[in-house]
């Protein structure tokens, strides 16, 4: 599945830029971890729709410090099943889409980016003070791989259910291919949709 998402920012990016040169309002590019911001691919090829998204956990969660508390516990797994449903928080009802694979990571839901605890002494001061920044921000990605029986009656996606369900979220960088040839957006809650 990785494949044709990986290859999309590095396929896009003199487009982005272009774009950037000509649109004078303050979108700049986001940063890798910024809170609110959240970045999507997405890559339509004939009946196969992968989406890539990563966001911040705080997003999503509405706090990126590890889940010790019940309510801590309940919100992550909340937000699991939401993610867990990705043709409604993408608008992918039109196409007849059904998921094929998915995968859901960060720290929160024990993914790969989990550290170990580690004990230091007084001279590992710094390397303790990086342990605890990484931390500090903690991201979530999400990959879905779709099969579409419909592709050509998907047209567009639409991110207001992922902006209605998580809240912190308020722009999405989006990079996408599909029919149309490729494109950049920056997605909001109020321009929520972006045509293939």
């Amino acid at each position: 599945m990785r494949r044709l998402l990986l290859a999309a920012p590095f396929v896009l990016l003199p487009l982005l830029a272009t774009a950037q040169e000509h649109d004078h309002t303050d979108h700049d590019s986001l940063p890798a971890h910024e809170h609110g911001s959240a970045q999507l691919n997405a890559a339509l090829d004939e009946h196969t729709l992968e989406l890539e998204l990563n966001s911040p956990a705080m997003n999503l969660l509405g706090f990126e410090h590890a889940a010790n508390s019940a309510e801590d516990k309940a919100v992550v797994a909340e937000v699991a099943r939401a993610l867990a449903d990705p043709v409604t928080l993408f608008g992918l009802q039109n196409g007849n889409c059904s998921v094929i694979e998915q995968d859901i990571d960060g720290p929160m839901f024990g993914g790969h980016e989990e550290h170990a605890e580690h004990a230091h002494s007084a001279d590992d001061s710094d390397h303790k003070h990086e342990h605890e920044h990484e931390h500090e921000h903690s991201d979530i990605h999400a990959q879905y791989s779709f099969d579409c029986k419909q592709p050509e009656a998907l047209g567009q996606l639409d991110l207001g259910g992922l902006f209605k369900r998580f809240s912190g979220m308020h722009k999405i960088q989006l990079q996408m291919i599909g029919p149309a040839g490729q494109k950049g957006a920056q997605l909001d809650p109020a321009n929520a949709t972006a045509n293939f």
